[in-house]
């Protein structure tokens, strides 16, 4: 099985991207993958060193099969930036790994996204791999399928890829016609309707929201894991769209994740009872306050 190629999208970050490249070097599949890193451009002055430095940086990335760089002229912002990228990148390989520059990874991630890729080639029900879990929750089992869709560390198929609808102003409408915007809330309990919804304002750029509504009006699942295989190493208030106060932490799993496919393939129950559970735990008014003043105590002000 020849591995699916990487998408690794970077901006302004060199410590993050440092570590993130570093981990995915620890991958015994690394030295046959093709790496292909998306660098955009600084959106003004005050980010231009930072951009500089992350380019002279991703110049020097050795041991992966290849290292292709498309360095951005213009600030394309990270939302295009990635549609364009898996979009070409997807039509010409088939299959694509996506990261960001703030990961950090499990030694079996690769192992774990190939094996995936390939178990799931032909199931037209399965759209999208995602390696994070963030839940912590015991009761989730290692591999599952749900109709969600996580944007840290994830793969996709040209077949499912074609399901992407960049217009959130359809999207919107077609959850609200259907009258399907409490499920995709997680039963009211995360505001997924409501990011869309800003989406489509203009008050947010967000592509993960779009991918993953387009998936979820077309009934197609998501492969998660139990175990997360990826850690988001951006809540520090560096990223476009991460704050602080960690809400995110996941506890990275460092021995391999074998990949048993799903049967029937439908939505796991257990795993979107905890998936609804979490984000009502974590997203009420008393644990928002809490880690409001946690976050403050320390001086972190992130958004």
């Amino acid at each position: 099985m020849i591995p699916a190629p990487i998408l690794l999208f970077v901006y302004n970050r060199p410590a993050h991207l440092q570590q993130a490249i570093k981990s995915l070097l620890l991958n015994d599949e690394a030295i046959d993958s093709l790496l292909f890193i998306y660098s955009d451009a600084a959106k003004d002055e005050d980010d231009l060193s930072n951009v500089e430095e992350v380019r002279q940086y991703i110049h020097t990335i050795k041991g992966f099969a290849s290292v292709t760089i498309i360095e951005r002229e213009n600030n394309w912002g990270l939302a295009q930036n990635i549609i364009d990228g898996v979009t070409t990148q997807v039509s010409r390989f088939g299959r694509v790994i996506v990261l960001e520059d703030d990961l950090i990874l499990a030694p079996y991630f690769l192992r774990f996204m190939n094996d995936a890729l390939e178990t799931y080639k032909d199931e037209p029900k399965v759209g999208h791999i995602q390696a994070c879990d963030f839940t912590l929750a015991p009761n989730l089992p290692d591999t599952f399928l749900i109709k969600w869709t996580g944007s840290w560390g994830w793969a996709t198929w040209d077949r499912a890829w074609k399901y992407f609808n960049p217009d959130g102003k359809v999207l919107l409408k077609e959850l609200t016609r259907r009258k399907l915007t409490r499920t995709f809330d997680f039963n009211g309990s995360y505001p997924f309707t409501r990011m869309l919804r800003r989406q489509v304002e203009g008050k947010n750029n967000s592509w993960a929201i779009r991918w993953n509504a387009s998936l979820f009006l077309n009934d197609i699942l998501s492969l998660n894991v139990g175990k997360s295989l990826v850690k988001n190493n951006g809540f520090d208030g560096s990223g476009t769209n991460c704050g602080g106060g960690g809400l995110y932490d996941s506890s990275l799993w460092v021995k391999p994740l074998p990949i048993i496919k799903a049967f029937p393939i439908k939505e796991n129950d257990i795993a979107r009872r905890a998936l609804a559970a979490y984000y009502e735990r974590s997203n009420c008014f008393r644990a928002k306050v809490i880690r409001r003043i946690k976050r403050t105590l320390r001086g972190d002000f992130g958004a």
